[in-house]
């Protein structure tokens, strides 16, 4: 499968029915990091990867006052976090890193599709 040529859709790979089930679960939740006005800073990326080792799962509010776009924030999160982006909704991100030990969402052996 080609490489999305959409930033939009880019960092969305999962398969659509682990990505489902993580926008389900990521209903409830509410945003463990917020973006300021400095953007995706050392600091936040330390936040998040923190917050996604603790949790798996995780929402990122994106800040009105930030330098970088929703899109942006998501894809450098993303990509300096480990993390797969399952959903951007507003300015809102929800981010998902697998637990090296305990896995809630994916089964151990399972190959995400």
């Amino acid at each position: 499968m080609p490489a999305s040529q959409n930033p939009r859709k880019r960092s969305l790979m999962l398969s659509g029915q682990l990505r489902r089930s993580l926008r389900a679960a990521g209903h409830h939740l509410s945003p463990a990091v917020q973006v300021g006005k400095d953007g995706v800073t050392e600091a936040l990326l330390r936040q998040v990867s923190q917050a996604l080792l603790d949790h798996e799962l995780i929402k990122v509010k994106v800040g009105t006052e930030s330098p970088e776009d929703r899109f942006e924030a998501a894809e450098r999160l993303g990509l300096e976090s480990g993390a797969a982006v399952a959903q951007i909704l507003g300015r809102t991100i929800l981010l998902y890193k697998k637990h090296p030990e305990r896995p809630r969402f994916e089964k151990e052996g399972a190959e995400p599709r």
